[in-house]
């Protein structure tokens, strides 16, 4: 599989700027939906590109997560104001989890103290919102937004976190977390319950899975030197032997050769004054989950 930037591709009306592209997300009928620090948060193009729409004008801190759910409607996570919202495709407030600007205590493991992403399992819709940078956390909440657990502490042992950066949900509810400041990916169940992990991954800060393929497609997506890439590892123990639980999750990523998406700048020819990190990642509409919820 070769992918290939397509120059040019979203062209902002007169005088607007990205700034910076903290997330992107995009629903069923393949529109973009830009996460921007900008005065314009949500940008919203076609699959080629034009323009249709912004909206969320003075009501971010700062943006940092956004995904969609298979409803298509839009999950914003705000790490400055430690909330998560809920919005329809054309900017209507539905929903808020968390105190807006009163953060928890650092470290103390309530929500939320600058949480960083929403994933949504596609079997029962609870979401799964990981915090983030001043909490070492993964919080369960229902889709109605009522709080059901919470784990993660700060560490380096199984389970633990250092900077729980972005998290995604396999199409059977299973839930892997970028333990950015940890250089791993963890993997666990909608319990919490740690499955395996992959190892020597230099401070991954987005995820995205392709549920459409054989078992699912994980990219995984860091600074310019880590580069995008395919996942195809099994999980690791800590030690990063492959353990019993990895062999029981080897059908999730069997036969995938970890492919390289984005080449960095070679040696001598960086952008001058810029560093580059990618954020997110983001393939394909919305994916539909089972008819019949229930509880991972």
């Amino acid at each position: 599989m070769n992918f290939k930037a397509v120059e040019g591709w979203g062209k902002l009306p007169e005088g607007w700027h990205f700034v910076e592209v903290a997330g992107v997300a995009v629903d069923a009928k393949d529109n973009v939906f830009c996460f921007t620090r900008g005065e314009h948060p949500v940008i919203i193009f076609d699959r080629d590109g034009k323009f249709l729409r912004s909206w969320g004008e003075g009501q971010v801190r700062r943006a940092h997560g956004i995904t969609i759910d298979a409803d298509g409607t839009v999950w914003l996570t705000d790490d400055l104001q430690h909330t998560v919202r809920k919005f329809t495709p054309e900017g209507k407030h539905l929903l808020t989890i968390g105190d807006p600007d009163k953060p928890a205590t650092l470290q103390g493991g309530k929500p939320f103290n600058r949480p960083t992403h929403v994933a949504i399992c596609p079997k029962s819709g609870y979401l799964f919102v990981s915090d983030g940078y001043g909490n070492s956390r993964v919080h369960k909440y229902s889709p109605d937004g009522k709080h059901v657990m919470s784990w993660g502490e700060p560490g380096t042992d199984p389970g633990h976190f250092n900077l729980p950066h972005n998290l995604v949900t396999d199409r059977d509810g299973l839930v892997y977390v970028a333990d950015r400041e940890n250089h791993r990916v963890q993997i666990f169940d909608g319990q919490g319950r740690y499955q395996g992990q992959w190892n020597n991954l230099h401070r991954p800060c987005g995820l995205f899975v392709d549920r459409t393929q054989n078992g699912g497609t994980f990219y995984v997506g860091g600074p310019a030197r880590q580069r995008a890439r395919a996942q195809s590892r099994a999980p690791r123990d800590g030690a990063g032997r492959q353990g019993p639980e990895d062999r029981a999750l080897r059908r999730t990523v069997r036969g995938r050769e970890a492919r390289r998406v984005h080449r960095p700048p070679q040696r001598g020819h960086r952008l001058p004054g810029r560093r580059l990190r990618l954020r997110g990642l983001v393939d394909g509409g919305g994916q539909p989950r089972d008819a019949a919820p229930r509880d991972p």
